[in-house]
């Protein structure tokens, strides 16, 4: 019998908490939307993950805002190469990461890889 109600209270309790944990994080919803934090905590997440600038992708590669693109992907083909005989898979990724980069600024996003 005891071991019965005991068990009726912690069901009891459980739903009670889980119910106040429910509401307690709908409310912080509410708030953080009213204060603007819910929006800021969006704008981090996207600067975050935000593609590299012109500028570190030209820094990267070496080249200066008046090279051609001929220039770039020869640039690009030659230090792709030197990472991949060296095993640099972090510095290869950058390399082509700063291709891509400036592939939109040439606006030429159908050039092949």
């Amino acid at each position: 019998m005891a071991g019965r109600l005991l068990a009726n209270l912690i069901v009891m309790g459980g739903t009670v908490l889980g119910r106040a944990a429910v509401q307690a994080y709908r409310q912080a919803i509410v708030n953080a939307n009213k204060t603007g934090a819910a929006q800021e905590v969006v704008n981090g997440i996207r600067r975050g993950s935000k593609a590299m600038t012109e500028q570190e992708a030209r820094q990267i590669l070496g080249i200066s805002e008046q090279s051609t693109w001929e220039e770039i992907i020869q640039k690009y083909d030659t230090m792709f190469e030197r990472n991949a005989k060296n095993g640099s898979f972090y510095l290869q990724s950058k390399v082509h990461r700063a291709k891509e980069c400036l592939e939109t600024v040439y606006q030429k996003p159908d050039m092949p890889s």
